[in-house]
């Protein structure tokens, strides 16, 4: 689908500029990024500009990507928990500063004072004092710990910092404030009010909220990556267990109409709401501040260019500036989907940009190229700009140096057990035949062998080639040699942030313990 079917053609060439132009700019950036499909929707003045798709929705395979083909937009859902919130806020429920325990009275955080102070607005604004992706591990990849469970757990991650001092995203805080719903709703769940109050009112018929829905449809885009060395297909992944962080499915078609509403400050036609507009400028006002980075750190000379004047998150947004306009927008990233939602509110402009493969450089490749256009400033190969900036993060991982001639300090039967960290719970080591295995209890996908880095430092190398994920395990030992603790972190820095090993601490435990 392209321009809506009104007086089409006097409408075409006002309501179409962008046109060709997108049409090759994502041809070419699927062929540079080594992508199978995409789509792409424009909104521009309170109506739908283009939603059309790109490729195909499984590589090797026929079936075309299009303006209603499902894909996964991850933390793209956390502006519509954000929504649901808002909703509740105009009916008087609930207030952003609100103390979460007096909704959910069994909360709880590490440090007894965040737990007391802890507000609504606080679990949409990551800086809580976690650290990066803390306990993600628990839901990603995907795990058999109920969401309540996960909630509980959260009381065992010590945090990284102060209370409310520093950016770190989470995801784990979306998932408490998805839980605010049922208790101020007599039970109404996350999915359900989503539906109910956001979904339905909007016409947003293809979008779902659960994996099975998802699974069920028909035109839906398979994930895919190049991390096992070659570009391959990867299963639907389940992250039922955090929906309100990141479980949405969605199209470009239904995306398009996500973004009207917002730039119309939650008003729906018919002189109806979805929101107030007091609401919609509490979610886009700044409240927490990001860095920016210093210039000349980047790739390619065209990013010192749109080097933002600031860049803050909203409640569920990400608010910036690019070349002299406010922005707000969000990404999104799971295995094998990368998506982007951006609006320049200045222009009355909403870009939306869904992928199926891994790469995130496509999507801002696609965005700043439209956005370009419609500021019509001289075109810029972002294609090649993001290529390039790819190119040297890769270029600038240098595996760490080893030490070849050290050996364990115990036999490699004395590492086997099982193992427990405060809030994932337990993993299992095995040795068989001159070998060690690792096994996360609650992740399937963490299963691999554990190999002989130097001295009591292993590696986990995953079965699954396609997590990049590969980390170190070191082990610390009592005087009297038994093993003290176990400790992990990702080899590469290009590891998803998701995969938090940093924030484990791993004791023994009695082989025959209770399973935790």
């Amino acid at each position: 689908m392209w321009c809506k079917p009104v007086a089409m053609l006097l409408l075409t060439a006002a309501l179409c500029p962008a046109q060709e132009y997108v049409d090759r700019i994502v041809g070419r950036a699927l062929k540079e990024f080594d992508v199978p499909g995409a789509a792409v929707a424009i909104v521009k003045d309170g109506r739908v500009v283009m939603a059309k798709g790109y490729g195909v929705c499984r590589s090797g395979e026929s079936a075309p990507v299009t303006e209603h083909t499902l894909f996964r937009i991850a933390s793209n859902t956390k502006a519509f928990t954000s929504a649901a919130l808002a909703i509740l806020v105009d009916q008087k429920r609930i207030g952003w500063d609100d103390p979460v325990v007096q909704h959910l009275p069994a909360f709880q955080m590490y440090d007894p004072y965040v737990t007391r102070e802890m507000t609504i607005r606080d679990l949409l604004t990551h800086r809580s004092g976690l650290g990066l992706g803390a306990g993600d591990l628990m839901f990603f990849p995907p795990s058999d710990l109920p969401p309540e469970e996960i909630v509980r757990r959260l009381r065992f991650i010590k945090p990284a910092t102060s209370f409310r001092s520093t950016y770190a995203y989470d995801n784990l805080l979306y998932l408490v404030a998805g839980s605010i719903i049922p208790a101020v709703t007599n039970g109404q769940g996350w999915s359900d009010f989503v539906k109910a109050r956001i979904l339905t009112p909007l016409g947003m018929t293809d979008t779902v909220a659960d994996t099975a829905s998802f699974k069920a449809a028909k035109d839906i885009a398979t994930p895919h990556n190049r991390l096992s060395g070659k570009l391959e297909p990867l299963p639907q992944e389940n992250v039922d267990n955090n929906a309100p962080a990141g479980a949405l499915v969605s199209s470009a078609s239904d995306l398009a109409k996500w973004l009207i509403v917002q730039l119309n400050g939650g008003a729906l036609e018919g002189n109806k709401r979805l929101f107030s507009a007091a609401q919609a400028r509490e979610m886009w006002n700044p409240v927490t501040i990001l860095p920016i980075d210093e210039p000349g750190k980047e790739s390619h000379p065209a990013f010192a260019e749109t080097r933002p004047n600031f860049q803050a998150y909203g409640l569920g947004w990400n608010l910036r500036d690019y070349r002299g306009k406010k922005l707000v927008g969000h990404t999104g990233t799971l295995s094998g989907f990368v998506s982007r939602t951006l609006m320049a509110p200045d222009l009355k402009l909403g870009i939306v940009v869904l992928t199926n493969g891994e790469e995130t450089g496509l999507h801002s490749a696609i965005a700043n190229s439209v956005l370009d256009h419609y500021l019509d400033v001289p075109e810029t190969d972002w294609v090649a700009a993001y290529r390039a900036r790819d190119a040297k993060a890769q270029a600038e991982f240098k595996p760490p140096g080893r030490n070849t001639d050290t050996r364990p300090s115990l036999p490699l039967t004395a590492y086997a057990g099982r193992y427990r960290d405060p809030w994932y719970g337990d993993i299992r080591i095995e040795e068989h035949a001159g070998k060690l295995s690792i096994y996360f209890t609650h992740s399937a996908d963490l299963a691999g062998d554990l190999e002989h880095w130097q001295y009591d430092t292993f590696v986990a190398r995953w079965k699954n080639r396609t997590l990049d994920a590969d980390a170190y395990a070191t082990f610390t030992l009592k005087p009297d040699g038994s093993i003290d603790q176990m400790r992990m972190r990702a080899i590469s820095p290009l590891t998803d942030f998701s995969f938090d090993f940093q924030d484990l601490l791993f004791k023994p435990v009695p082989i025959n313990a209770v399973p935790r």
